[in-house]
């Protein structure tokens, strides 16, 4: 019997997954809570919680080589530094070539994972999502799957440590995770704490 895997995430390890898990011959269902592939690297131009959030002028910090996939090189005319939009429109290009797509329910958030009421036996996971209409309509949908992949990434919620005297700081102070462009911060003087590449 065909084995259901659950990737929750559709950026770069979540379509890796799906490419990975359909080689095994799963069925997966990809669960995506944005419009669109690319996790971090689908820039906008708000902030979020719960996402990835990267700044309007963003570059990836390695080159070209070093992030592409071992099957499928970045094109020969992309730069070797990439911006942001270029390693989203290579993430695309990955998700085309390969037949992803139809395996990623867009717009649709996971609530909960549990063991599912025959886990001891199955070591089945019980999954229950929503999409944008189900929370307008109060619809809840829960599936069994054999496996759960979560590739929700690592960016997604700031941690800001307990600096003394940071609550009584009368000027701006923001997390890199809400920092999208630099004119806020012209002609004025910044302290950035904690390593940051590239900021601006």
């Amino acid at each position: 019997m065909e084995k259901k895997i659950a990737i929750i995430g559709a950026g770069c390890s979540g379509l890796t997954a799906i490419k990975c898990c359909r080689e095994e011959g799963f069925q997966v269902h990809c669960f995506e809570k944005k419009n669109d592939i690319g996790g971090l690297w689908n820039y906008s131009d708000e902030c979020h919680p719960g996402e990835g959030s990267i700044y309007k002028n963003c570059c990836i910090n390695t080159s070209k080589e070093m992030i592409a996939f071992s099957d499928f090189p970045v094109p020969s005319h992309f730069p070797p530094i990439m911006p942001h939009q270029l390693v989203l429109q290579y993430f695309q290009m990955y998700a085309e070539n390969f037949k992803l797509l139809p395996h990623v329910k867009f717009n649709t958030t996971v609530e909960r994972v549990e063991q599912s009421a025959d886990y001891d036996k199955t070591g089945r996971w019980s999954v229950t999502y929503r999409s944008t209409d189900d929370f307008q309509s109060g619809t809840v949908h829960q599936e069994v799957y054999d496996g759960v992949l979560v590739c929700t990434g690592h960016h997604v919620y700031p941690y800001i440590p307990d600096l003394p005297g940071l609550d009584t700081f009368q000027g701006i102070k923001i997390h890199s995770h809400d920092y999208k462009i630099s004119q806020p911060f012209e002609s004025k003087n910044v302290l950035v704490v904690g390593m940051l590449l590239s900021f601006f």
